[in-house]
C-alpha cells in the first residue's frame, strides 16, 4: 500500500517496493555494527557513545546491529540440536530461522537500552516491525522492499532507530533471515528505505585493503573504491562486506563507508573507506585489490560425451541441488566426440556435488571424474584493467 493512499505527508510508494522518503532538507544517516563491536556490553557503551556522537550529523538516525559475536554460532548448533537429523528442508529453515533471528533481538534491545541510559530517545525495531519485506527462501532471503511508514517518521522525529539486523519478515508473515553476515544488506536496505545521505558500516578493520594485511603487511587502505570493484573483491573471498549489501548499494546508489568501531567516537577526516560510484574517484588504479579464497573444490570430468544439452544436464542438476558453481572450463579431449569439463564450487558443497554428478553418469557419459579440495583462488581486480593491458603476465609471474 501506497503510503500517500494512507494520508502520511512522510513517505510515498517507489515501483521497486521501497518506500520513498519526503524529498525535504531533512538529512537521515544509517550506521551499522558488526558483531565483534556489540561483543559485550562495554563494547555495546562504546557503541552507545559512538552513536551519541553521530547524532549530531543528522537529523534522523538508524542504527543496524548484528548478534553479539559468538552468538548466531551458538544458536545454530542448538537449532540443529533441537532439529535432530530427521528434520530438513522445509520443516526445518522456518523455525531455524526464528531461532537464529533472536540474537539481533537481543542486540537491538540491549543498544536501545543503552542509548537511553544516555538520555536519548530510542526505540528498537525488528525485521517483521520495520516490514522489511523478504522472499521464502528462508536462510538466505533475498529483500524485496522496505514498506512501513511508520518507520521514516519515527526516524524524522529524531527518535534514533535501533534495527535488528540480518532479519525480515516473509509474505506469510514469518519470520525470514538473509544468509551470514546479511546484516550488512539489512543496513543498506534501511538506508535505501529512508534516502539516507550515507551508510556508515563500522566492523573491526579500519577500511578496506588492497589485500589481506594479515597476510602481507604491504597492504594499503583504499580511501574509496568502486561499487564494481567492491562487489567483485566480495564475491571473490574478501570478507569486509556481504555481496548482496554491495549489490544493493549499487542498485541504489547508496554510499557505503567501512571503518572501524574499535577508534574514537567521532569518525577523523578521510578515515575507512568510501564504496561510491566509479565517477567519483579522481585516479583510479589499474589493480585496486588481490582477493583470494582458500575453500574451493575443482572438479576436473575427463572424456565427456561431446553434444548439445551435456553441460545443460551437468549444471542443471547442481543448480537443482542447490549448489553454487563457479569457474566453468570446457576443453577438446584427446578422443574424437569426447570433451574434458573442469569447474569449481565451494569446497563444503563438495561432497554434496559429487554425488549428484555420480548419479548422473548415465545421462553425462564421462570416462573418469577427479575432485580436488586442496585447491585456492586468488583474483585481481580493477577498474582499470578495463583500459591497459599486462595484467595477466604481472599476475602470473607473481604467483611464479
Amino acid at each position: 500500500q501506497c503510503a500517500a493512499s494512507r494520508g502520511l505527508a512522510h513517505g510515498s510508494c517507489r515501483s521497486d517496493g521501497y518506500l520513498q522518503g519526503a524529498p525535504n532538507s531533512m538529512t537521515r544517516l544509517v550506521l551499522k555494527f558488526g558483531g565483534t563491536s556489540v561483543a559485550n556490553l562495554e563494547r555495546i557503551a562504546h557503541v552507545a557513545d559512538i552513536v551519541a556522537a553521530r547524532k549530531t550529523e543528522a537529523t534522523g538516525l538508524a542504527v543496524v546491529v548484528s548478534a553479539m559475536s559468538g552468538t548466531t554460532n551458538q544458536l545454530v548448533e542448538w537449532a540443529k540440536g533441537a532439529a535432530g537429523p530427521d528434520l530438513h528442508g522445509a520443516e526445518f529453515d522456518d523455525e531455524y530461522d526464528v531461532v537464529v533471528a533472536s540474537g539481533e533481538q537481543v542486540t537491538a534491545g540491549l543498544l536501545a537500552l543503552a542509548l537511553r541510559r544516555k538520555g536519548l530517545k530510542a526505540r528498537s525495531w525488528l525485521g517483521w516491525q520495520l516490514q522489511l519485506k523478504t522472499d521464502e527462501a528462508h536462510g538466505k532471503a533475498r529483500i524485496t522492499g522496505c514498506e512501513n511508514p511508520e518507520f521514516i517518521r519515527s526516524v524524522d522525529s529524531g527518535e534514533i532507530a535501533v534495527v535488528a539486523g540480518f532479519q525480515g519478515v516473509d509474505e506469510n508473515g514469518r519470520v525470514s533471515t538473509l544468509g551470514r553476515g546479511g546484516s550488512d544488506t539489512s543496513a543498506v536496505a534501511v538506508a535505501a528505505a529512508l534516502k539516507a545521505s550515507q551508510c556508515d558500516i563500522y566492523t573491526d578493520v579500519d577500511g578496506v585493503y588492497t589485500t589481506d594485511p594479515r597476510i602481507t603487511s604491504k597492504a594499503r587502505r583504499l580511501e574509496k573504491i568502486s561499487y564494481e570493484e567492491m562487489l567483485e573483491l566480495a564475491s571473490l573471498g574478501a570478507k569486509v562486506l556481504q555481496t548482496r549489501s554491495v549489490e544493493l548499494a549499487m542498485n541504489h546508489r547508496v554510499p557505503v563507508r567501512v571503518l572501524s568501531s574499535f577508534e574514537g567516537a567521532a569518525p577523523k577526516p578521510n578515515t575507512g573507506t568510501l564504496v561510491c560510484d566509479e565517477e567519483q574517484i579522481v585516479e583510479k588504479q589499474v589493480v585496486s585489490g588481490v582477493a583470494y579464497s582458500r575453500d574451493e573444490a575443482k572438479f576436473t570430468l575427463i572424456g565427456v560425451e561431446d553434444h548439445p544439452g551435456v553441460a545443460a544436464a551437468i549444471f542443471g542438476a547442481l543448480a537443482d541441488a542447490g549448489v553454487n558453481v563457479d569457474r566453468i572450463v570446457q576443453a577438446s579431449a584427446k578422443t574424437e566426440g569426447r570433451q574434458n569439463i573442469v569447474f569449481t564450487c565451494p569446497d563444503r558443497d563438495a561432497p554434496h556435488a559429487k554425488q549428484v554428478i555420480e548419479k548422473q553418469a548415465g545421462k553425462i557419459g564421462y570416462e573418469s571424474l577427479t575432485v580436488g579440495r586442496d585447491v585456492a583462488k586468488v583474483s585481481v581486480i580493477g577498474v582499470g584493467m578495463r583500459s591497459h593491458a599486462g595484467v595477466a603476465k604481472t599476475m602470473f609471474q607473481a604467483l611464479s
